[in-house]
């Protein structure tokens, strides 16, 4: 019986032992514990999901730590931990002890794929000493056992399909389809929205400083204003609507990349924040220096403040062009549709001279192209850097 029992869990299915006992024809008081004759197992087979293991495998090369935490024998788990691929298909199994708790608890399953024999109290205080070493973990449960444990995770996870009520209830996120895959699809989705919500704030920064610092500090030179209303009006109506049309149809990706892990809750690291002052300054530098150079000793105001605008512009575009990728149609639009109206508006006398500004020489626009290559070679630079980090804080997965 044994080695029938051995061969069903080893093959990854449930097995529950049968017996039976006469009862008197009063009812007990008490439930009976002895007397009974065994009569057979029951093996049941829960199959993994297709994608599942494809799923574990991409948890893995990005960083997440995948752990299943479960009530079934050690080698029925064991079983499903290798057709799932956890710990590349050879995963180490462990059975605590009743009286394990906090920092051993997470000691003793430190290096290890799956827990097997797992009480729900064992599953709650796993989860308490992983957020104790400042882990972020995400449980996912469907029974009533699971409920304690997706109630103190940082995320919990309910199977919407064959879940318990009270697991949905107390649950951060239901899954409609009870497919590990859609979790690793949301975290994909995830990472990509933050990404984005960071690369157009990185863009909004970029192109604010050298507008605020030009405004600034050409009038404390003792020169005319750089922007009158009119300019001020023209950027607004490049800027906002690259910030909100540019980033948020990025493409995504159901794949995890390997990203380097963040302890602190940061929208932006300190070496991104360094990134963006060097990139940043260059740009103040570029315009402030397009003034000067184009105002020169004959104080022309309005070819001055053509060069500066036309710089400011093409950096705006090499920020959003550096940024996107342009691998979107509506940032490619955002791009051309920067670059036309500057052409057309300092470029033809009548509508340059109602905006205050005059048409610029070859050369002029020359290096104002020169500068706005070097925009884009420091904000791939920067780009480069914010995709190599994950979102503030994701750190873990623990799957009971």
């Amino acid at each position: 019986m044994r080695a029938q029992l051995s061969e069903s869990a080893g093959s990854g299915h449930k097995v529950i032992g049968c017996a039976e006992r006469m009862l008197p024809g009063s009812s007990a008081a008490v439930e009976p514990d002895d007397g009974f004759r065994f009569r057979g197992l029951l093996a049941f087979e829960d199959p993994v999901r297709p994608g599942v293991r494809d799923a574990v495998e991409a948890c893995r090369g990005a960083g997440i730590r995948v752990v299943m935490v479960t009530g079934d024998h050690p080698e029925t788990a064991a079983a499903i931990g290798r057709e799932a691929g956890l710990g590349g298909g050879a995963p180490k199994v462990v059975v605590l002890d009743d009286g394990a708790a906090g920092a051993a608890l997470a000691d003793a399953t430190r290096h290890v794929d799956i827990v097997a024999r797992a009480t729900p109290q064992q599953k709650l205080e796993l989860v308490k000493a992983l957020q104790a070493e400042g882990e972020l973990v995400a449980v996912t449960g469907d029974g009533v056992n699971d409920v304690p444990a997706l109630r103190q995770a940082d995320i919990g996870v309910a199977m919407g399909e064959r879940g318990t009520r009270s697991a949905r209830e107390v649950a951060s996120i239901v899954l409609l389809d009870d497919n590990f895959r859609t979790v690793v699809v949301a975290v994909a989705e995830g990472r990509q929205l933050f990404m984005n919500l960071r690369l157009a704030f990185a863009y909004l920064v970029l192109v604010h400083l050298p507008l605020v610092v030009g405004a600034a500090a050409i009038p404390l030179m003792g020169l005319p204003l750089l922007y009158l209303p009119i300019h001020i009006v023209w950027l607004e109506l490049v800027i906002h609507p690259t910030a909100m049309l540019a980033f948020q149809d990025l493409a995504s990706s159901d794949s995890l990349a390997a990203v380097e892990r963040q302890r602190r809750a940061r929208f932006f690291s300190p070496g991104d924040w360094w990134r963006l002052v060097c990139v940043g300054s260059l740009s103040c530098t570029l315009v402030v220096w397009g003034y000067l150079h184009a105002f020169g000793i004959d104080k022309d105001v309005a070819h001055a403040r053509a060069m500066s605008m036309s710089i400011l512009l093409l950096c705006s575009a090499a920020y959003a062009a550096a940024l996107t990728g342009l691998r979107q149609p509506v940032a490619r639009w955002i791009v051309a549709c920067t670059l036309a109206p500057l052409v057309l508006l300092v470029q033809v006398p009548a509508l340059s001279a109602w905006l205050s500004l005059s048409p610029l020489h070859l050369a002029d626009w020359g290096l104002a192209a020169a500068g706005a290559v070097m925009a884009y070679v420091g904000t791939r630079w920067l780009a480069r850097g914010l995709s190599n980090r994950a979102p503030a804080g994701e750190s873990s997965s623990e799957l009971p």
